[in-house]
């Protein structure tokens, strides 16, 4: 019996969204632009990789020839000839590049909503937002109170927030409020519930998530954010992919931040990773304990919170090709009639301007022993992801997308 695997590349995008000038993203191309600056031996000052970007498995599946069909340029060392399975492109039809967006989307509902957001200026949040905020939690006050990159703003105010007990509060051009604190000087179970308080309040904006993001060490020079992170989030406005196959009694493992995604609903396994190789030996797991019609979603996030973030082309080039090097072992682990798709839920062009996601177009790479090789074409919907993964397992056609198999 069929069963269903879905790793999330977090940001690979593949440039080409039709709507890219709207977001000040015209031009944007994670993997196209990471293959330029891979091919053209631009230094790596951490020594990190050298040469071309080198993914001979993803490209195998089709990356190439997905990011050709996308912008109509071939990255370098890359192939326009797949020797194996199905590809495609994914279009997003949800309004913004949010995390919550694109996955929703490609679980087969597409966000009918515009989310809220907080202007880009101090403070960022509004007065009363915040007033609420501590009188609810009895807080002496917060920092920052501005967009940010999150790891320049813990370098920033980390020692401040240890000395003054002050949350350490931004956001960016994403629908977030995102909480830093340090696990231990503040607490960790205490982060978690003041971001509970800020998510209740919140929610009526159509802010998509409050994300807690904790950290260790003494130092601006030792700060380092921690794989406890956990995100809250508004739930799906309706039923998705997780949910209906939850509802017919098969199993969804949701791997890495998936189930704070999808605020837990219509998850049955929930199995928490840090790090590529980790989050790769939990897939491998959720294969080995799941039966027939399971569906498994794994997001790689460092991707994007690690290497696109932080504009960080060598990281990410390196991200890639770690990647792609254990690949073969999800390979090697299906069954004849398992499904394997690769796919992302927006970009975060490592070499583009700034510090936020990119819109672009996303790869579909399709496996299955069951399948022949094929172009599945331009999609106009994430949704179309969900549908196929849907009629795969057996569901029922959901309201949104249609099957490209």
């Amino acid at each position: 019996m069929p069963r269903a695997i879905v790793c999330l590349l977090d940001s690979v995008g593949i440039g080409g969204a039709p709507d890219a000038t709207a977001y000040g993203d015209e031009g944007a191309n994670t993997v196209g632009h990471i293959a330029e600056w891979a091919a053209a031996g631009k230094a790596d000052r951490d020594g990190l990789r050298a040469g071309p970007l080198n993914v001979p498995n993803m490209d195998a599946m089709g990356l190439g020839a997905a990011v050709k069909l996308s912008t109509g340029n071939l990255p370098p060392n890359l192939s326009a000839t797949p020797r194996g399975g199905r590809f495609g492109v994914g279009r997003e039809v949800s309004k913004g590049k949010d995390t919550p967006s694109g996955h929703w989307e490609i679980a087969g509902v597409p966000v009918p909503f515009e989310w809220g957001y907080f202007p880009h200026e101090e403070p960022a949040f509004p007065p009363d937002l915040i007033a609420a905020f501590l009188e609810r939690t009895g807080l002496p006050g917060i920092l920052g109170d501005k967009h940010a990159s999150g790891t320049d703003i813990i370098a920033e105010l980390g020692a401040e927030h240890i000395r003054s007990g002050k949350p350490i509060c931004y956001t960016s051009v994403d629908s977030v409020f995102q909480i830093a604190a340090h696990e231990t000087h503040f607490g960790l179970d205490r982060l978690y519930e003041i971001c509970r308080q800020v998510f209740e309040l919140t929610a009526p904006l159509k802010i998509g998530r409050v994300i807690a993001r904790p950290f260790v060490g003494e130092t601006s020079e030792s700060f380092k954010r921690t794989g406890n992170r956990r995100d809250f989030a508004i739930s799906p406005p309706e039923p998705t992919l997780l949910d209906r196959n939850a509802a017919a009694g098969n199993q969804v493992f949701a791997i890495g931040k998936i189930s704070d995604i999808y605020a837990g609903s219509g998850v049955t396994h929930k199995l928490k990773g840090t790090g590529i190789p980790q989050l790769f030996d939990k897939t491998l797991e959720a294969m080995e304990m799941a039966a027939d019609r399971a569906f498994i979603m794994t997001n790689f996030v460092d991707f994007d919170s690690e290497y696109g973030h932080r504009r960080d082309v060598p990281g990410y080039a390196a991200a890639l090709e770690l990647f792609d090097r254990r690949l073969p072992e999800i390979i090697a682990a299906m069954r004849q009639d398992d499904l394997l798709i690769l796919t992302a839920d927006h970009g975060n062009d490592p070499t583009w301007p700034g510090t936020d996601h990119t819109r672009e177009q996303v790869p579909i790479l399709v496996f299955s022993p069951a399948l022949p090789q094929g172009e599945i074409g331009i999609r106009q919907s994430f949704a179309d992801i969900g549908e196929t993964i849907a009629a795969w397992l057996g569901l029922a056609p959901g309201r949104h997308g249609k099957t490209f198999l």
